[in-house]
């Protein structure tokens, strides 16, 4: 009775009202076909860094990738990328800006006057930055798109798993005790969202001396494998600190990674989100 036929204001229930899709959609003029979110518990474990290499060896591939940088507030793939140039648009939406390999890559840092301006925005703002980076920005003929997210489990990270189509994640993780814990915060989310876990990458994980070729455990024994066997995940690659990847992020030319870390990492992803 006195039904309006707006499904979208009702609260009752009737065998009429379509389930509502909670995927935002995107921008007409864009095409993804597979989304990557790169994800940790907690910040300075290497995300960024990740997800870069991530979007570098998948492109050198021969895929055409993406970067939607969602640490709105910590962004730094524009600088990974050297990319300078800010992001234009017009009446049909907003263009990303792209590296010189080819990468498209969209930031707040694209957006703003000064790349060190800070973005002072509370959470729903950042949130709602974030799902329009999907829905505003036109990504052409994506093959895959790596979402690199901040730290936690809170305002962003639900956005995406909620808003995006998000294929798989991958944690990143460091070899302290504690983290062993806060990764598996980071795992009960995504099993909580329905999101396939693709595999877990430790950063830092040793320092290999460049005279004697002995590896040093800087931050302790790590507790990637017994994470991993735990919560039946892959360990995907053990990234070791070494200064020139460090001098690649730091001068803009992330793109000269050569990859001999990441193999499994890539090859999972390649194998377990298969272009269609």
């Amino acid at each position: 009775m006195g039904c309006t036929h707006d499904c979208s204001s009702c609260g009752e229930s009737c065998s009429s009202k379509e389930p509502q899709n909670p995927i935002a959609q995107l921008n007409p003029k864009s095409s993804v076909k597979k989304v990557i979110g790169i994800v940790s518990g907690k910040g300075g474990v290497g995300k960024s860094l990740v997800t870069s290499a991530m979007a570098v060896l998948m492109n050198k591939k021969g895929y055409k990738t993406a970067v939607l940088d969602a640490d709105m507030t910590g962004p730094s793939i524009p600088k990974a990328f050297g990319i300078k140039d800010k992001a234009m648009g017009n009446d049909d939406g907003l263009y990303p800006a792209v590296s010189k390999g080819g990468i498209s890559v969209m930031s707040t840092n694209l957006l703003l006057p000064d790349e060190t301006s800070p973005l002072v925005w509370r959470g729903p703002v950042i949130a709602g930055a974030v799902k329009q980076f999907w829905t505003d920005v036109i990504w052409e003929d994506i093959d895959y798109m790596f979402v690199d997210m901040p730290p936690g489990t809170g305002d962003v990270p639900l956005t995406v798993f909620q808003s995006l189509p998000v294929d798989g994640i991958i944690i990143v993780t460091s070899p302290q005790e504690l983290v062993s814990m806060i990764v598996e915060k980071a795992v009960n989310m995504a099993k909580l969202m329905n999101i396939p876990i693709l595999g877990i990458v430790e950063n830092m994980s040793y320092f290999q001396c460049p005279d004697c070729g002995k590896q040093h455990k800087i931050f302790g024994e790590s507790h990637i494998e017994e994470i991993a066997e735990k919560n039946d995940l892959k360990v995907l690659a053990k990234l070791p600190i070494n200064p020139t990847i460090a001098s690649l992020v730091d001068k803009g030319q992330i793109e000269d990674f050569d990859g001999e870390y990441m193999d499994t990492a890539v090859n999972t992803v390649e194998e377990l989100c298969k272009i269609k």
